[in-house]
């Protein structure tokens, strides 16, 4: 039997994956902000968004450290997919968990959850692996927009081969190009912050893993092409 009209929801929910993605972003950033207003934890409270920085947020200089030294200890390998969860600021953590949201919703209904979760995380390595070979003066990353630009990149794919024959392909990319444009405004005025290459990188990563990821794969995106 179908479902009444007035017993549909208006708006599709949000994919359980996104979901727990959100709440694993979140959820510390709502501990930090209350622990460092003193209404929990006590006294130390204050200090814990800067122990999980120290702990669990990528470094290049240990990154750089384990490579010359060929020791790779599982403490400094989990900072690859810790940091995501990691933020520096209140605010920085909700924007990151609103774009989480939305891209992740628009992925999430295409792809398979695992595959949002792989899509995530490997563009988060990436991003920290592009980071850790580069960057010197801000050796510091952390916060979940390399991993929420994997899914810009993962969005703009199933964009493109949605868009592939229509004359409009360009048009796929313009949600990275507007990014992209806001971040070069935001680093002549305000400086840059030294995350913008693992983003890009994110992007990219995105990008050609949804190749791999995205129901049927290269023969979909070539039967595009031929229509």
């Amino acid at each position: 039997m179908a479902p009444h009209p007035h017993e549909e929801s208006p708006v599709n929910p949000i994919p359980a994956v996104v979901a727990l993605l959100f709440l694993a972003v979140f959820l510390p950033e709502i501990a930090f902000t209350l622990g460092a207003r003193g209404l929990i934890g006590g006294a130390d409270a204050v200090g814990w968004r800067l122990a999980a920085i120290r702990d669990y947020a990528f470094s290049a200089d240990v990154f750089r450290w384990m490579l010359g030294n060929g020791r790779f200890p599982p403490e400094h390998l989990l900072r690859f997919v810790t940091y995501p969860f990691v933020h520096g600021a209140f605010t920085t953590a909700l924007f990151a968990g609103v774009m989480l949201l939305a891209l992740g919703k628009f992925v999430g209904e295409i792809l398979r959850p695992v595959a949002v979760l792989v899509l995530f995380f490997v563009a988060s390595i990436a991003g920290a692996l592009a980071h850790g070979a580069v960057m010197v003066a801000q050796p510091w990353l952390m916060g979940a927009f390399p991993g929420v630009y994997g899914l810009i990149g993962g969005f703009t794919f199933l964009l493109w081969v949605r868009l592939t024959g229509s004359g409009r392909e360009a048009a796929a990319f313009s949600l990275i190009g507007i990014l992209l444009g806001l971040q070069l405004l935001f680093g002549l005025l305000f400086g840059t912050d030294g995350m913008w290459l693992a983003e890009i990188t994110g992007f990219v990563t995105g990008f050609l893993l949804t190749f791999l990821l995205v129901p049927g794969g290269w023969a979909r995106v070539l039967d595009r092409i031929r229509r």
